[in-house]
C-alpha cells in the first residue's frame, strides 16, 4: 500500500489547485513544497487575470477551484478590461496584495482535510514497469504514491541571471535542483530550456507620482468567484490605484548602447524567452520603430513600500538598470529595492502528455504549469486543477475531464500544448481561441459548472443556486418578450429618443427586440417603467440578445469541430497500416500521437488529404486501436 494516493510536487499556483482538488475529492494527498512559507508566492507580477487569463480564473471557479476566491478577497483593485469592446474579449484583472494572497493560500492548504503539507526537495521520480511509484527526497527518504503531479514551476535546474552573473536558483535565488529533471530524462522524457524574467521593485516613496498618470479601477462590483459578495472585497473607495509611465529616447539609448551586456544578447541565456512578455531590451530590438513603451506601476502589498514596474523586465547589469530607470518620468530620484533579473529553467516537452495531462510514457504521472512550457499564474492554476482532478479520475477508474476548444480557455491551452507543443513560454491570448465569443467571462458557469458538480468539486447547494439563477435569466427574457414599450409613454419616448430610436410607431415594440438595438440595455429599458432588474442578470441578458446571431454561428462551427473530436485515434494507432498518407503527415502523426481526428487536424504538416485518408482507415477498422489506450 502506498504512503499517499497522490503526491503533488510544488506549492505554486498549479500545485495548490492540484493538491486541493485531489484532497477535496477525498484522496489522501501530499503537497511537497520547498518552503511552506512560499506556498502561493507571486514571484513576478502582483496581479491575477487579464485578457483570456481572467476568463481562465472564472473557469477555475466554475469547476470548484480556489484561485478566484483568493484573488477576490486579497485584491487591491478590480478592473474590467476591454469593457468598451465586444464580450468575447472582456476580462477581469485584479491588482493583488501579494502577501495577503500568499497568506490565504497557505492557510487554505494547511487546513484542508486529506492534505498533508511537507517541506522538502524532490530529486528523483521513482518509476517501475512504466508507471510512477513515488518520489525520492534530497535526504534520501522515499515517499510512495499511486499518482504524482509535478508542478515544479521554474525550480528545475533554475539559473538566475543579471548580465554575465549566473547563480543557480529558482525565483529570488531560492533552492533549485538539477537531479529531478535528470531523472525525468532517464525515464525517457524530453526536456528543454526556457527563459523568463522579472522587472525591478522600487521604493514607493521615491517615485514622483505627479508625473505618472492614474490608472483607477472599475467602480462597479466585480468578482472572479460566484461565492464572493460585496462585503468580501474592497469597495471602490478603498481600492488602491495603479499608475503608468513610459520609456523615453534616453531610456532607449542607454539600453541599446549596453545591449551586449544583457544576458539575452551576450549568449548567457540558452533558453527561449516569452514572445508576448519580452524583456525591455527585447522590445526595443523587435519594435525599433516605437518611440516609447508604456509601463504600469503596480503596488505589491499594503504591507510593503514597493512598486512593481510592469513591462521593464531586463537582465542588464545593476549599474545600467540604475541609469535607465532614472530616465523614466517620475523615477528621476527613485531607489531600487530589488534589481531585475532573468531566470532559465528546465521544462518538459508538452507533446509527451495526453489531453488529460497524464504523461504518455509514464502511467499515473501528471504535469501542470510552467513545467509544461507555459507562463502565467492563471495558465498554471487551470492546468493544476485539471491535473488534480484527472489524477483522481484515473485512480477511480473514471473518464478524464477533457475540454474542447469551444468549451473552455483551459481546453484551448491544453489542446495547443498537446497538438502543437511550444518552443517558448506559452501564454494564453484571446486570439488563440477561434470560439472566443463562446468562451466569455459572463458564461463560465453555464459552460462548466455542471461538470464541476459531476466531478464532485461543486456542492449541491451552489449548483442548485446556479439553476435558480438560470431560471431567473429565462424569466427575464420572457418578461422582455412579453412587455410592449410604446412611444406614448413619455419615459420610454425620452429614453429611446435620446438613443436615436424615435421612429417606432405608437403601437409599441417588445422589449426583447429593443434590447437587440445598439445603446439600449435591459436594465435601463426596464428602469424607464419603474422596474429594477438584477444588474448581473440584465448584463447577461444584453449579451445573449445582442450577440444572438454571432453566438449561434459560432456554435454551428463548434459542432463541426465536435464531430471530428468524436473520431478517436488513440495512442497506439498504427499509422503504418494506413496507405497514402503523406510522408510529413505520417511523421507528424507518429510523433504527436493525436487523441482524435480533431487534434490531428490541428497538427502542422497534416493536410486535408491525410485527414480524408485517416477517416477512411477508421471506417475500415485499420490502425488496431485498443479501447484501453483511447484518450
Amino acid at each position: 500500500m502506498s504512503d499517499y494516493e497522490i503526491i503533488v510536487v510544488g506549492g505554486g499556483h498549479a500545485g495548490i489547485e492540484a493538491a486541493l482538488a485531489a484532497a477535496r475529492l477525498g484522496h489522501k494527498t501530499m503537497l511537497l513544497t520547498l518552503s511552506v512559507e512560499n506556498i502561493g508566492k507571486m514571484p513576478c507580477n502582483p496581479s491575477v487575470g487579464g485578457p483570456a487569463k481572467g476568463v481562465v480564473v472564472r473557469e477555475i471557479d466554475a469547476l470548484g477551484g480556489q484561485m478566484g476566491i483568493t484573488a477576490d478577497r486579497t485584491a487591491l483593485q478590480f478592473k474590467m478590461l476591454n469593457s468598451a469592446k465586444g464580450p468575447g474579449v472582456r476580462a477581469l484583472r485584479v491588482q493583488s496584495d501579494k502577501l495577503e494572497y500568499k497568506a490565504m493560500m497557505q492557510y487554505v492548504c494547511t487546513h484542508q482535510p486529506n492534505l498533508t503539507v511537507l517541506a522538502g526537495m524532490a530529486v528523483h521520480l521513482d518509476v517501475a514497469d512504466g508507471s510512477v511509484r513515488g518520489i525520492t527526497l534530497k535526504d534520501g527518504s522515499r515517499i510512495t504514491a499511486d499518482a504524482v503531479v509535478l508542478t515544479t514551476g521554474t525550480y528545475m535546474a533554475g539559473l538566475n541571471m543579471i548580465s554575465s552573473e549566473v547563480t543557480p536558483g529558482g525565483p529570488d535565488r531560492e533552492l533549485t535542483t538539477e537531479d529531478l529533471s535528470a531523472s525525468l530524462r532517464e525515464a525517457g522524457l524530453r526536456t528543454f530550456r526556457l527563459k523568463t524574467g522579472t522587472p525591478q521593485r522600487v521604493f514607493t516613496k521615491t517615485i514622483d507620482f505627479s508625473k505618472t498618470p492614474l490608472e483607477p479601477g472599475s467602480t462597479e462590483f466585480l468578482h472572479f468567484s460566484e461565492s464572493t459578495r460585496p462585503q468580501d472585497v474592497r469597495s471602490p473607495e478603498q481600492q488602491i490605484s495603479c499608475h503608468m509611465t513610459w520609456t523615453t529616447p534616453e531610456t532607449h539609448e542607454i539600453i541599446l548602447r549596453n545591449l551586449n551586456k544583457s544576458s539575452m544578447y551576450s549568449g548567457v541565456v540558452k533558453g527561449v524567452g516569452p514572445r508576448y512578455c519580452p524583456s525591455i531590451e527585447d522590445k526595443l530590438v523587435r519594435f525599433s520603430d516605437k518611440p516609447r513603451h508604456l509601463l504600469f506601476l503596480e503596488p505589491e502589498s499594503l504591507q510593503m513600500d514597493t512598486i512593481y514596474v510592469q513591462g521593464f523586465s531586463t537582465s542588464l547589469p545593476r549599474d545600467v538598470q540604475e541609469e535607465m530607470i532614472h530616465t523614466l518620468p517620475g523615477f528621476e530620484h527613485c531607489i531600487i529595492k530589488k534589481y531585475a533579473y532573468a531566470i532559465e529553467y528546465d521544462a518538459v516537452d508538452p507533446i509527451q502528455m495526453m489531453p488529460s495531462l497524464e504523461n504518455k510514457l509514464i502511467r499515473n504521472l501528471f504535469t501542470a504549469g510552467q513545467i509544461n512550457g507555459t507562463s502565467g499564474y492563471e495558465e498554471a492554476a487551470g492546468q493544476g486543477l485539471l491535473a488534480g482532478i484527472n489524477a483522481c479520475m484515473k485512480l477511480e477508474g473514471r473518464k478524464p475531464l477533457i475540454f474542447g476548444r469551444d468549451e473552455a480557455y483551459i481546453g484551448v491551452l491544453i489542446d495547443d500544448l498537446t497538438t502543437k507543443g511550444t518552443l517558448e513560454p506559452y501564454r494564453l491570448l484571446t486570439s488563440r481561441a477561434e470560439f472566443r465569443l463562446l468562451l466569455r467571462h459572463d458564461n463560465a458557469e453555464q459552460r462548466l459548472l455542471a461538470k464541476g458538480h459531476e466531478v464532485g468539486l461543486v456542492s449541491d447547494e451552489r449548483y442548485e443556486a446556479y439553476l435558480r439563477k438560470m431560471d431567473d435569466l429565462s424569466a427575464l427574457k420572457d418578461h422582455l418578450r412579453e412587455t410592449v414599450f410604446t412611444l406614448d409613454d413619455d419615459r420610454v419616448y425620452d429614453y429611446l429618443s435620446a438613443r436615436g430610436y424615435d421612429e417606432y410607431s405608437h403601437t409599441g415594440v417588445n422589449g426583447m427586440d429593443l434590447v437587440k438595438r445598439p445603446k439600449v440595455t435591459t436594465r435601463e429599458l426596464l428602469e424607464t417603467i419603474g422596474e429594477e432588474p438584477d444588474a448581473e442578470l440584465a448584463a447577461k441578458c444584453d449579451i445573449d440578445l445582442k450577440y444572438e446571431g454571432y453566438i449561434s454561428k459560432a456554435r454551428k462551427e463548434a459542432e463541426k469541430l465536435q464531430a471530428m473530436e468524436q473520431q478517436i485515434l488513440g495512442l497506439d494507432f498504427n499509422y503504418d497500416e494506413v496507405d497514402n498518407l503523406s510522408l510529413e503527415g505520417r511523421q507528424k502523426l507518429v510523433k504527436y500521437k493525436p487523441a482524435t481526428m480533431g487534434q490531428a487536424s490541428r497538427i502542422s504538416g497534416v493536410n486535408p488529404a491525410d485527414l480524408a485518408v485517416l477517416a477512411i482507415a477508421i471506417r475500415q477498422g485499420k490502425g488496431r486501436r485498443t479501447k484501453e489506450n483511447e484518450i
